[in-house]
């Protein structure tokens, strides 16, 4: 008798620390997804930001095409993007997109003094700043829920609940990925002949 109550204890023990841990899980995966709907959000801003930006630089700079159609292109691209990892090759184009935009809006002094585009420019600046918060709570989540699966006795439980790691979201521009050449030397002096 001693001994089926002691199994019955032990399995009711085994059965509740099944469910606190896959209900632990759930909740870390939620947060997972809570917070890429975050980054979401932010990304659908900054996206529904680009095309007023293009169009106030337009007006200054027509002869630009190229440098419009790289921008219009990779907000496309953004849009269409799903999920960690596409989205952050996306949005690494689009942000290297919006920087050539950048180059072209500091050639025109003018432009840059209308009160649309400053305007403009500070709430990309802002957006682009909520981004990179959104994304740091994300990765954190991320990076707590990939922990939370791997450990024992965690593990077994995720991987009889089809629980997977998630992708962290980095935005990787390949510009700031280039190493800067910088010389402390000047050139020699062009001799005369």
């Amino acid at each position: 008798m001693v001994v089926v109550i002691v199994v019955i204890v032990v399995l009711l023990l085994i059965g509740l620390t099944f469910v606190l841990i896959r209900n632990s899980i759930i909740g870390s995966r939620n947060r997972v997804d809570e917070a890429w709907s975050g980054i979401d959000v932010q990304l659908k801003r900054r996206h529904d930001l680009v095309p007023n930006l293009v169009e106030t630089v337009k007006g200054y700079a027509q002869h630009e095409r190229k440098t419009f159609e790289n921008v219009t292109q990779a907000r496309a691209a953004a849009m269409q993007a799903e999920g960690p990892a596409q989205a952050s090759q996306a949005e690494g184009m689009l942000s290297q997109a919006l920087g050539g935009l950048r180059v072209v809006a500091e050639q025109y002094p003018e432009l840059r003094a209308t009160e649309n585009f400053q305007q403009l420019s500070r709430n990309l600046s802002e957006l682009e700043d909520e981004i990179q918060a959104s994304r740091r709570i994300y990765n954190s989540n991320v990076q707590s829920y990939n922990t939370k699966i791997q450990v024992f006795p965690n593990s077994v439980v995720a991987g009889s609940g089809g629980f997977t790691e998630r992708e962290f979201f980095e935005i990787e521009v390949a510009a700031e990925r280039e190493a800067l050449e910088i010389s402390f030397t000047q050139p020699p002096p062009a001799t005369a002949q």
